[in-house]
């Protein structure tokens, strides 16, 4: 059952949507756009939906907007960890970088230990760095936690107004909230303009993920962790990305990869297998490679 908030959240979506929020395209920053002069030509990408492992795939070119291909692109489907990237931009647009946030038992108690205690005063832009890059879920909730009550609001609004009409958000992890109900859902559609929208107003913080480890300070200790993203890392043009995994979502993935100079593109792949999500984006980046060839 969704919730009042969201179904409210939900008319206010539609009524943009009517009058053309949903059709705005995402502009990535300038360095990505430097070669805006190339013209991006539309490529045919041919992939055997049976190849993929996902249930739902896309490639979505971020300068001219197009689907260049999809797989139930527009199912709705659990996000697992992808939701963390709400979650950063939400807290992100409403506290700077160098809030100090106290961290508390309660923040302790999403799955998983990344080495946070409570009391520990940490960074938010270190809370971030290690939800985006370790995909912990006790410092992202942390993270969240420092709007207070209202970042489920800030989170869903902020969907809104990116028109992203299939997705809403009950939690800050994206983490199962029980056996039938996942933390977060949308469609690959919408998690490819989320993703883009988020690189656009937080490049730094995106392109962490090439670093194959994190380090953060909390208190007097160095906490440190493995990327989630690892295995894009020797793929070229890989620009940064986010992975997730719950028992109802499967193996999530949403990356951008410089497909040809001033062509950033954006892969996701939704309820896949753990290890089958990474060779989904590795088989679409590699099929778009060769489409952008035989057009040149």
């Amino acid at each position: 059952m969704i919730p009042p908030f969201i179904t409210g959240l939900f008319s206010v979506l539609l009524i943009a949507v009517a009058f053309g929020v949903g059709a705005t395209l995402v502009n990535l920053p300038a360095h990505s756009q430097s070669a805006a002069a190339v013209e991006s030509r539309t490529i045919e990408v041919v992939i055997d939906p049976a190849t993929l492992r996902a249930k739902s795939a896309l490639l979505y070119d971020v300068t001219s907007g197009e689907v260049l291909y999809q797989k139930n692109g527009q199912a709705q489907l659990p996000l697992a960890s992808l939701t963390k990237l709400m979650s950063a931009q939400a807290v992100l647009a409403a506290r700077p970088p160098g809030t100090v946030v106290r961290i508390t038992a309660r923040d302790l108690a999403p799955e998983g230990d990344w080495g946070l205690r409570a009391g520990d005063s940490v960074l938010l832009a270190d809370l971030l760095k290690f939800g985006l890059v370790a995909s912990s879920n006790d410092a992202m909730a942390a993270a969240a936690a420092s709007l207070g009550g209202e970042y489920l609001t800030a989170m869903n609004r902020t969907a809104v107004s990116l028109g992203l009409i299939k997705t809403y958000f009950l939690n800050s992890t994206g983490l199962d909230v029980n056996d039938d109900t996942a933390g977060a859902y949308g469609s690959a559609f919408d998690v490819a303009r989320m993703t883009a929208a988020f690189y656009k107003s937080y490049p730094t913080f995106f392109e962490l993920s090439t670093h194959p480890t994190v380090s953060i300070t909390a208190g007097e200790r160095t906490l440190s962790a493995k990327a989630t993203t690892v295995p894009l890392l020797d793929i070229p043009g890989f620009v940064g990305g986010k992975t997730g995994y719950t028992d109802l979502a499967g193996g999530n993935l949403s990356a951008i990869f410089d497909l040809d100079i001033g062509r950033p593109v954006v892969i996701v792949v939704l309820q896949s297998t753990e290890a089958g999500r990474f060779e989904d984006v590795r088989t679409i980046i590699e099929s778009a490679r060769t489409a952008q060839q035989q057009t040149q």
